[in-house]
């Protein structure tokens, strides 16, 4: 038995995602379970590494951030989406789609959900950054509970760490406020910490300090120790902008209480761009956004994605449908009659794989669905079997009809849209090669073509493969015809024997005369015939 050939993987996606962290991974996933392609390429320096575990996270509350990314991983896996390691180092337009440099290749996709993040740009502390995401923290919804009732000390060097005390001395009675480099407080909020019994500890940091435990505390310009357990800072959350800006997005500023506190890429709500097809989600277009936020902005821009496609494919298969309705088949034909001296689009001559494959079945019952102008349904019948020729153009079937007479060939000719038109009868063969099937529409005439098998029967399809894009052939319609032999197969189920799937090569002259080669698509399987017989 031939098998499938290995083939090149698929390097074309409907979406790329940059990011892997919560909002790519969402997204991936509400992409992925609406069968969408999608590769998530993900540079492996997630902003919460440092941090022990997730919080606020309903369900997943306590995850060490590594085992969360690991789980979201295996979901979009688990839908069929794949994640890559990797670095993405350019994007930008290539023609009607993206080009997407990921270290030494390019991969293509339809749109562009970018969940690039942030960085936390900490204050310019000795020992500070050291500690970030374990006893340095700046969100008590996110590491609070853990230092509740702990020495917690709040390095000020703005207006803004006062919101920042308010909200931890809920947590802890014993709340400090290092004033360092914040501008002079005035009397109410000197008042106001007074009341909530706020210490006020004047003069600039120097370091901070830990040892073999942990933070132990900050030692000041002046030499004085404070012995702290946690110390809270203001980072500044500055956008990972770069492959935004390459595509045309400028970051905006992020200001809170009148001071800016960092950078992010503007959006609407779903994370739709200025930039068509560009979706941004997470901390790249909120700054202040925790995990579970992040998570759902990815499956929102997700699903926004997916309805632009759903109307982008819509569109598209109306298009398709009319070039290739019957009118448009007519038109075609007639006009390659007119072109051509023996009046015929084809050749007259058989499908080679035609004769190769069914050059050693007996004669039965044969249906030859695509027909054309006849040409393989002439040679089936020449050889003894009964054939049934279907097309969707009359012109074509008309010019076989008158073949098949001239050569005294008994042919029966249907005219039907095999899309539409459930198949009558069981056939001991059915052929069908190169037809060019509306993608939408590909899925149910190959099932009606395997249901017009008989038990024992055989099955040949011949298509298009899609690895042939990467000829110097020119062949756009495989964007939308082409179809990988392996995939059909696996999509007969139980009851086939599969004797042939495989990208058969044959070699053709490109346009400049040069030999190359492509690639059919060829599918031969066998119905398995009925007990007792």
């Amino acid at each position: 038995m031939e098998r499938k050939t290995d083939e090149q993987p698929d390097e074309s996606y409907d979406v790329v995602v940059v990011g892997g962290g919560a909002a790519g991974l969402s997204g991936a996933v509400a992409l992925a379970r609406s069968r969408r392609s999608v590769l998530v390429i993900d540079a492996g320096d997630p902003r919460n590494a440092a941090a022990s575990h997730v919080h606020q996270f309903l369900t997943r509350d306590g995850t060490p951030p590594a085992r969360f990314l690991a789980l979201g991983r295996d979901e979009v896996h688990r839908y069929g989406g794949r994640v890559e390691n990797g670095l993405v180092t350019g994007i930008g337009r290539d023609g009607d789609r993206f080009r997407v440099e990921i270290g030494g290749r390019a991969v293509t996709a339809r749109r562009i959900l970018l969940a690039t993040g942030l960085r936390d740009e900490l204050p310019d502390v000795p020992g500070l950054a050291e500690r970030w995401g374990v006893d340095v923290l700046h969100c008590p919804y996110c590491h609070g509970w853990e230092v509740r009732d702990q020495r917690i000390g709040v390095l000020a060097d703005s207006a803004a760490a006062i919101h920042q005390v308010l909200l931890f001395r809920q947590l802890s009675a014993r709340v400090m406020l290092l004033q360092h480099s914040a501008p002079e407080l005035s009397d109410a909020v000197r008042e106001q910490l007074r009341a909530l019994g706020v210490v006020l500890v004047e003069g600039r940091v120097a370091e901070v300090e830990s040892d073999e435990s942990g933070l132990t505390g900050v030692r000041l310009a002046d030499g004085t120790r404070v012995a702290l357990d946690a110390l809270v800072v203001a980072p500044r959350f500055t956008a990972r902008t770069e492959l935004a800006e390459s595509l045309g997005l400028a970051p905006a500023e992020v200001q809170s209480a009148g001071q800016v506190i960092g950078t992010r890429i503007e959006a609407e709500e779903t994370g739709a761009t200025g930039v068509p097809g560009v979706w941004v989600a997470g901390n790249l277009a909120a700054v202040q956004a925790q995990v579970v936020s992040c998570a759902a902005a990815g499956l929102s821009a997700g699903a926004s994605i997916n309805a632009d496609l759903v109307m982008e494919d819509a569109a598209r298969a109306v298009e398709v449908a009319r070039e290739h309705g019957e009118q448009a088949w007519d038109e075609r034909y007639r006009d390659y009659g007119h072109k051509h001296e023996h009046g015929h689009h084809w050749s007259g001559e058989p499908n080679a794989v035609l004769v190769a494959e069914a050059a050693d079945l007996a004669p039965g019952t044969a249906l030859d669905a695509g027909a054309g102008e006849g040409g393989d349904a002439v040679w089936l019948a020449a050889r003894g079997w009964k054939v049934t020729a279907a097309d969707l153009s009359s012109v074509a079937l008309q010019r076989g009809r008158q073949r098949a007479e001239e050569l005294g060939l008994e042919v029966t000719w249907l005219h039907a849209d095999l899309a539409l038109t459930p198949i009558q009868g069981v056939y001991d063969l059915v052929t069908s090669h190169y037809m060019h099937v509306p993608p939408a529409a590909r899925e149910s005439v190959h099932r009606n073509l395997a249901a017009a098998v008989a038990p024992g029967g055989t099955l040949l399809i011949v298509g298009h493969d899609p690895s042939d894009l990467r000829t110097t052939v020119p062949r756009p319609d495989l964007t939308e015809f082409g179809w990988s032999a392996g995939d059909l197969a696996a999509s007969l189920g139980e009851g086939w024997i599969v004797e042939v799937a495989a990208a058969r090569p044959r070699e053709v002259a490109d346009p400049e005369g040069r030999k190359t080669v492509i690639h059919d698509a060829v599918l031969r399987a066998r119905r398995e015939p009925r007990a007792g017989r």
